[in-house]
């Protein structure tokens, strides 16, 4: 019986050794699990914070210091660490962020974020795509209503804040804030019938026809675009203007930057012409292909007169000059602009007298010929951003003749219009010239916002009316019939430098990273 006892004891034993090193293993996997859980969290809460940091700093990849002052090529600026405690005081662990803008005008920041369990070296990392909306997020976005003629068409996505009456062809989201809305008769109603917030006219049937036409993209209502926004960037334009150059840059940090009106001119500023304000005084800036600008004093405009060398009385200030390091020109007075052919390179121009609260001297931007990109694969980007109104002028277009106008750029109106005007400057009675034929045509690549109207066209009814075309199926026209608008969807993520944001920032993807930086 002894051997018998023996082996039951030996197979008791080795039994429970196995239920003792099974249990330790589980717990021990147990806690490893729990650790990496932790980790995860930890590491979730880095993306969390740097999110919060941005929408209050939304220039700092820094962690709110000053190094390192080179980036590391891959992950970008740090290491940051900081140790992450809960709601009760208990320390969870640390993580550590790299921050790696994209550049180049862009609101993308990727943010990848190391955690670490307290008592633990499991490390888990997540990497999180941060970006802001800007204006430049459609091809069209206004403050009040819209109406896309027959003739006319919209690439890209479209919102009003009161809605759209969309007669010509689309090929992307068409929004409004409003469920209904009644259209007056300059934008496609009769101001008294009750519209819903996206629409067609059901008599439209050429070239887009409404009764059969796909509708799924049209959505109402959504939320507001606050213009009310554009305000505070023309001011931090302004101050990063000031920020490139050793002569302006300590009014930056002032208080009252937004107000100073230093009489230097620097490449990225350009101050006020004279005390008084003219809306018919100011500088044109012509863009050049190779990263500068040649910048002429306006002493006058005529804009009954073609082309822009007779319509503006012009003195030459200077050829070539560099763009400046934030690729920001802001001027404290009205600006024109074209390109000399192509642009190449990233601006944006601001123009606004900042000091002023008088709605009467707020300073437009003028485009006074054709503005064109030496590319459209993102690299080349013009910002237009006005106190006022952005503006084609009448003498803009070729004045006669088979051709295609295009405008390239991010134009957007904080108070005013974008487009071309139906009256000139000089004689408010007289109706501007109109292009009708079919081989007159103007092409817009780029983005448009308009606090108030925007239009490449305006319908003067029946009658004569000063220079406009005459069309039989739309009678005497202003502006060029035959238009597109392209949105150039480079401008989502890579906006013009500075440009204004609709909204702060948000995670836009984010996924774990398995490897170690």
């Amino acid at each position: 019986m002894i051997p018998a006892l023996l082996g039951i004891i030996i197979a008791f034993s080795i039994t429970a050794v196995s239920i003792v090193q099974v249990t330790t293993n589980n717990f021990f996997v147990t806690g490893n699990i729990v650790k990496s859980q932790q980790a995860f969290n930890v590491a979730e809460s880095g993306l969390n914070y740097y999110l919060w940091h941005l929408n209050h700093k939304a220039t700092d990849y820094k962690d709110g210091g000053t190094t390192p002052t080179t980036p590391d090529p891959n992950l970008g600026y740090g290491p940051y660490t900081h140790t992450y405690t809960d709601t009760t005081g208990k320390n969870q662990g640390t993580y550590t962020l790299w921050v790696k803008p994209a550049g180049a005008g862009s609101t993308m920041v990727t943010v990848r974020s190391i955690g670490v369990a307290a008592g633990s070296n499991i490390k888990r990392t997540i990497q999180a795509q941060i970006g802001s909306p800007s204006f430049a997020n459609y091809a069209v976005v206004s403050d009040v209503a819209l109406w896309f003629g027959n003739t006319e068409s919209a690439s890209g996505p479209v919102h009003s804040n009161q809605g759209v009456r969309m007669d010509g062809s689309s090929t992307s989201t068409v929004s409004s804030a409003n469920a209904t809305y009644v259209p007056s008769s300059q934008i496609g109603g009769n101001g008294s019938t009750s519209r819903p917030g996206v629409w067609c006219s059901s008599s439209v049937t050429s070239p887009t026809d409404c009764n059969t036409r796909s509708k799924t993209s049209w959505t109402y209502p959504v939320s507001t675009v606050d213009f009310n926004q554009v305000s505070s960037s023309l001011c931090a334009m302004k101050k990063v203007a000031f920020t490139d150059y050793s002569n302006t840059s300590a009014l930056a940090s002032q208080a009252n930057a937004c107000t100073q009106e230093p009489a230097t001119r620097t490449n990225a500023y350009l101050p006020k012409r004279a005390a008084s304000f003219s809306a018919s005084r100011g500088y044109l800036v012509v863009l050049n292909p190779n990263d500068s600008y040649n910048l002429y004093n306006v002493n006058a405009e005529n804009d009954q007169l073609s082309p822009y060398t007779s319509a503006l009385t012009l003195q030459l200030v200077a050829n070539n000059i560099a763009l400046p390091p934030s690729d920001v020109l802001f001027a404290e007075d009205n600006v024109w602009v074209l390109s000399n052919p192509n642009f190449k390179g990233r601006v944006t121009i601001g123009a606004g007298r900042l000091a002023s609260s008088n709605s009467s001297t707020y300073a437009n931007v003028v485009i006074s010929g054709p503005l064109v990109y030496s590319t459209k694969d993102g690299s080349d980007a013009v910002g237009l951003v006005a106190q006022d109104s952005v503006i084609v002028a009448p003498y803009a277009p070729p004045s006669s003749g088979s051709f295609n106008f295009e405008v390239d750029g991010a134009l957007l109106a904080q108070t005013g219009s974008v487009g071309y005007p139906g009256r000139y400057k000089t004689n408010s009675n007289r109706c501007t010239r109109g292009w009708t034929n079919s081989n007159q045509q103007m092409t817009f690549y780029g983005s448009v916002a308009s606090r108030q109207t925007w239009t490449w066209t305006w319908l003067n009814g029946s009658s004569p009316c000063g220079d406009a075309s005459f069309n039989s199926g739309n009678g005497y026209v202003s502006g060029v019939l035959n238009n597109s608008t392209q949105y150039d969807y480079n401008l989502k993520y890579a906006p013009p430098p500075s440009y204004p944001i609709t909204a702060g920032y948000n995670i836009l993807s984010w996924r774990e990273i398995l490897t170690k930086p």
